[in-house]
């Protein structure tokens, strides 16, 4: 189910409008793809097209996040969440993917290269394109990771 919340407030002075896709996916590979496809059509309806610097930044987050929620947050039962949010005053997406498995959770420090492995690197690539990131715990269960991208001031 995908949900777009507009949020702004009313008064003389025009005050950032924030505005939110929440969705829900099967905890499959389809569904990681499903997800990034939602975030790349979220970012043109926010006036960024797929071929964009900034939808091409946030799908490779959002795939990323999302195909971990897949491999290691995967609980019988239970889909994975995605919520991204644009604050147009601040320029920031925030992605954010939720899981039912609490076990499970990023490394607290940066993650380094692995030049010998085949896995292992998606986190640092989200890291290198975020202007932060980490995980929170998330009640009744799992937790939820989180990446901020920074948007350029005009969009392309």
């Amino acid at each position: 189910m995908l949900t777009e919340t507009p949020t702004s407030n009313e008064g003389p002075r025009r005050t950032p409008e924030v505005t939110a896709l929440k969705a829900q996916f099967m905890s499959t590979p389809r569904g990681a793809r499903l997800a990034r496809q939602a975030a790349v059509r979220q970012m043109g309806t926010w006036g960024h097209p797929p071929e964009s610097d900034a939808s091409c930044t946030v799908a490779l987050v959002v795939g990323e996040l999302a195909a971990n929620a897949v491999r290691h947050g995967r609980a019988p039962g239970h889909d994975f969440g995605l919520h991204l949010t644009y604050d147009d005053g601040s320029h920031l997406v925030r992605v954010e993917v939720a899981d039912a498995n609490a076990a499970k959770h990023p490394p607290a420090a940066a993650p380094t290269a692995h030049a010998a492995g085949e896995s292992g690197r998606g986190l640092l690539l989200v890291a290198t394109l975020a202007a932060r990131w980490g995980w929170t715990p998330r009640d009744p269960l799992g937790k939820t990771v989180w990446a901020e991208v920074q948007m350029s001031r005009t969009p392309a």
